[in-house]
Protein backbone atom coordinates (compact mmCIF):
# COMPACT_ATOMS: atom_id res chain seq x y z
CA UNK A 1 0.00 0.00 0.00
CA UNK A 2 1.21 3.47 -0.82
CA UNK A 3 -0.39 6.91 -0.73
CA UNK A 4 -1.65 8.60 -3.87
CA UNK A 5 -3.32 11.95 -4.29
CA UNK A 6 -4.43 13.95 -7.30
CA UNK A 7 -4.49 17.74 -7.17
CA UNK A 8 -7.30 19.34 -9.18
CA UNK A 9 -8.52 22.89 -9.44
CA UNK A 10 -12.30 23.27 -9.34
CA UNK A 11 -14.70 26.04 -10.26
CA UNK A 12 -17.06 27.61 -7.73
CA UNK A 13 -19.57 24.79 -8.23
CA UNK A 14 -16.99 22.09 -7.50
CA UNK A 15 -16.41 20.91 -11.07
CA UNK A 16 -12.83 20.15 -12.02
CA UNK A 17 -11.29 22.29 -14.71
CA UNK A 18 -7.56 21.74 -14.27
CA UNK A 19 -5.37 18.80 -13.33
CA UNK A 20 -2.67 16.58 -14.78
CA UNK A 21 -4.42 16.16 -18.16
CA UNK A 22 -4.82 19.86 -18.96
CA UNK A 23 -1.33 20.46 -17.55
CA UNK A 24 0.13 17.87 -19.94
CA UNK A 25 -1.85 19.35 -22.85
CA UNK A 26 -0.36 22.79 -22.19
CA UNK A 27 3.14 21.34 -21.82
CA UNK A 28 2.76 19.61 -25.18
CA UNK A 29 1.50 22.82 -26.80
CA UNK A 30 4.67 24.46 -25.51
CA UNK A 31 6.82 21.63 -26.87
CA UNK A 32 5.13 21.18 -30.24
CA UNK A 33 4.01 24.74 -30.95
CA UNK A 34 0.63 23.34 -31.93
CA UNK A 35 -2.68 22.64 -30.22
CA UNK A 36 -3.48 20.10 -32.94
CA UNK A 37 -0.13 18.34 -32.48
CA UNK A 38 -0.51 18.29 -28.70
CA UNK A 39 -4.03 16.86 -29.02
CA UNK A 40 -2.82 14.13 -31.36
CA UNK A 41 -0.04 13.11 -28.98
CA UNK A 42 -2.61 12.77 -26.18
CA UNK A 43 -5.15 10.93 -28.33
CA UNK A 44 -7.64 13.80 -28.11
CA UNK A 45 -9.66 15.37 -30.87
CA UNK A 46 -8.74 18.94 -31.70
CA UNK A 47 -12.17 20.15 -30.57
CA UNK A 48 -11.83 18.38 -27.19
CA UNK A 49 -8.36 19.87 -26.64
CA UNK A 50 -9.62 23.32 -27.59
CA UNK A 51 -12.55 22.97 -25.18
CA UNK A 52 -10.15 22.03 -22.35
CA UNK A 53 -8.01 25.10 -23.00
CA UNK A 54 -11.02 27.43 -23.37
CA UNK A 55 -12.62 26.13 -20.14
CA UNK A 56 -9.41 26.66 -18.18
CA UNK A 57 -9.01 30.14 -19.68
CA UNK A 58 -12.56 31.06 -18.68
CA UNK A 59 -12.03 29.91 -15.10
CA UNK A 60 -8.58 31.44 -14.73
CA UNK A 61 -9.46 34.73 -16.38
CA UNK A 62 -6.50 34.92 -18.74
CA UNK A 63 -5.34 33.47 -22.05
CA UNK A 64 -3.22 30.34 -21.92
CA UNK A 65 -2.27 30.25 -25.60
CA UNK A 66 -1.57 32.64 -28.44
CA UNK A 67 -2.23 31.64 -32.03
CA UNK A 68 0.02 32.42 -34.94
CA UNK A 69 -1.69 32.49 -38.32
CA UNK A 70 -0.16 30.93 -41.43
CA UNK A 71 2.92 32.43 -43.00
CA UNK A 72 6.20 30.67 -43.61
CA UNK A 73 6.14 27.32 -41.82
CA UNK A 74 2.39 27.56 -41.16
CA UNK A 75 0.50 28.65 -38.08
CA UNK A 76 0.56 27.30 -34.58
CA UNK A 77 0.07 28.03 -30.91
CA UNK A 78 2.35 28.98 -28.08
CA UNK A 79 1.90 29.43 -24.38
CA UNK A 80 1.41 32.92 -23.01
CA UNK A 81 3.79 34.15 -20.32
CA UNK A 82 0.84 33.93 -17.88
CA UNK A 83 0.34 30.27 -18.84
CA UNK A 84 3.99 29.47 -18.20
CA UNK A 85 3.83 31.16 -14.78
CA UNK A 86 0.58 29.36 -13.98
CA UNK A 87 1.98 25.97 -15.02
CA UNK A 88 4.98 26.47 -12.74
CA UNK A 89 2.74 27.44 -9.81
CA UNK A 90 0.43 24.49 -10.44
CA UNK A 91 3.37 22.07 -10.46
CA UNK A 92 4.67 23.54 -7.18
CA UNK A 93 1.16 23.21 -5.68
CA UNK A 94 0.72 19.63 -6.97
CA UNK A 95 4.11 18.56 -5.64
CA UNK A 96 3.44 20.17 -2.25
CA UNK A 97 0.10 18.32 -2.03
CA UNK A 98 1.85 15.02 -2.79
CA UNK A 99 4.54 15.68 -0.19
CA UNK A 100 1.97 16.60 2.46
CA UNK A 101 0.01 13.46 1.60
CA UNK A 102 3.12 11.29 2.06
CA UNK A 103 3.83 12.92 5.42
CA UNK A 104 0.26 12.44 6.64
CA UNK A 105 0.29 8.83 5.43
CA UNK A 106 3.50 8.16 7.33
CA UNK A 107 2.11 9.80 10.49
CA UNK A 108 -1.17 7.86 10.36
CA UNK A 109 0.02 4.50 9.09
CA UNK A 110 3.70 4.54 9.99
CA UNK A 111 4.40 3.16 6.55
CA UNK A 112 2.36 0.02 7.25
CA UNK A 113 -1.26 -1.15 7.26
Amino acid sequence: MKPAIHAYLCDDTGHRFFGNGPMRLLQLIGETGSLRGAAQQMGLSYSKALAIVKRAEAELGFALTEKTIGGRGGGGSRLTPEAETFLHKYEVYRDACSQANREIYHTVFGGQL
